[in-house]
């Protein structure tokens, strides 16, 4: 996980650089390990980074491309970057770096906004375009990662959270009412592009954008579920033959790319559980977490999965972690709470 903002101005001002810091030090937390800015004109990135691939300086972000003359923040990951670095190398592209960031920036000089269509992954990146003076923003099919806009006839902000943009100020912060609508009747899922926020907007997933400096705006779907049935239905056997290769790809070929060690936050429950099962037989010393809370008294639900959790571990040998998070500790990570020193703390 790693934070991105950006602000890019449409009325000939230089970008607020106060406002890209506000933004970049609410996403700290996002990406403890490096903090980096970037400015070119009307445009300025903050990123915030937290190393999982090439754990070296040459991958900290915003990463520029001075010979191709793109610039990129970027928070995710491209499960099959190895293979496109290979492709993209056979075309005659040099690396620096030795991470899927600088693939991003390789693969949208050689094939534009199409370039997010060969990307297996989760993600949501901004690209400035130094020659076209254009941004181009990306977010992953699933949406698994966050991008908020708030765009106005002078600038366009983006950033990995909402606390972030407004941290940045200049938002207009009266509630959306069908946003609200949805919240409540949807079990607090607010459907992109919308948010609760009348001045925020999110980036739908599967979907690129691209931001002139006039402020020209063009987005794109790149890609939908195919949901048809075949012609001739599967039988059960190969239902499940297919589910558990479909399984063992994602998690071969792309959740294990990383450079750090790989582990699961393992609840007990069928889709942990199952994750547990499949990463067993190719990841040695498989380390496991388990979080629970504490209860709020006698005869009350148990706030922890430990008796499922543990179970699991065993059965697989797994290096298993536990954690019980008090009550005291929750209340004094929420905002405005406060120790027993009396000290305002501030939230996770």
């Amino acid at each position: 996980m790693c934070g991105i903002c950006g602000e890019l101005r449409f009325d000939g001002a230089t970008p607020d650089l106060g406002s890209i810091g506000r933004m970049s030090a609410q996403l700290a937390r996002r990406g403890p390990d490096h903090a980096g800015s970037y400015s070119d004109g009307p445009l300025a990135f903050g990123h915030r980074r937290l190393s999982i691939i090439d754990l070296s300086p040459s991958a900290n972000q915003p990463m520029v491309d001075a010979a191709l003359q793109l610039a990129l923040v970027f928070n995710g990951t491209i499960y099959n970057y190895r293979e496109l670095r290979t492709e993209l190398l056979a075309l005659g592209y040099t690396f620096f770096s030795e991470g899927d960031s600088e693939v991003i920036l390789k693969a949208y000089h050689a094939w534009g906004e199409r370039c997010v269509e060969r990307f297996y992954g989760m993600f949501a990146f901004a690209i400035w375009d130094q020659r076209q003076r254009q941004l181009f923003l990306a977010r992953d099919r699933f949406g698994i990662k966050p991008l908020y806009l708030a765009q106005d006839g002078a600038r366009l902000r983006f950033a990995s959270s909402l606390p972030a943009l407004l941290a940045g100020g200049g938002v207009d912060t009266r509630l959306d009412p069908v946003a609200l609508h949805h919240h409540f009747t949807l079990h607090t899922v607010v459907p992109a592009p919308r948010t609760v926020l009348a001045g925020v907007r999110k980036l739908p997933p599967a979907t690129t954008m691209t931001v002139a400096a006039d402020g020209r705006t063009t987005q794109r779907v790149y890609w939908a579920l195919d949901a048809t049935r075949a012609a001739k239905p599967p039988t059960e056997d190969e239902w499940l033959d297919a589910t558990h290769a479909a399984l063992l790809r994602a998690l071969e070929r792309r959740r294990l790319a990383a450079d750090v060690p790989v582990g699961v936050l393992l609840s007990g429950g069928l889709d942990s559980s199952l994750l547990v099962g499949l990463l067993a037989d190719h990841v040695s010393d498989l380390q496991t977490f388990s979080i629970g809370f504490e209860g709020v008294g006698a005869g009350t639900e148990k706030a922890d999965e430990f008796e499922f959790s543990d179970l699991i571990a065993q059965q697989f040998q797994t290096r298993h972690h536990k954690h019980l998070i008090t009550n005291a500790e929750v209340l004094a990570r929420l905002p405005g709470g406060h120790r027993s020193d009396d000290r305002t703390v501030d939230e996770p």
